[in-house]
């Protein structure tokens, strides 16, 4: 774990680059349901495409991990239109 801040976001309001590096304003959906600023990620324009395919990367086991669960569980154990469970992984 990392002992600097941490940050929720489920959605990027703004990104723009300038003198190589890019700005991220991340967003949250705020009770109104509208996104409202969370924090700002701040990434040099040259790491900018590992910080990506490392998310990438992420979301690629994410789905092979869902994928998995949902073959082990057999068709009649949930109720049609039943919400699937929460699950958590640990990626390294």
């Amino acid at each position: 774990m990392t002992n600097g801040p941490t940050l929720f976001c489920d959605g990027i309001l703004d990104g723009s680059v300038t003198f190589g590096v890019a700005r991220l304003t991340l967003a949250q959906t705020g009770a109104d349901g509208k996104p409202i600023a969370a924090g700002q990620l701040i990434v040099p324009l040259v790491q900018l495409p590992g910080l990506v395919n490392g998310l990438a990367g992420l979301l690629k086991q994410v789905e092979t991990r869902m994928r998995e669960q949902q073959a082990q569980q057999p068709a009649a154990e949930a109720p049609a239109g039943a919400a699937a469970p929460a699950s958590a992984f640990r990626f390294g």
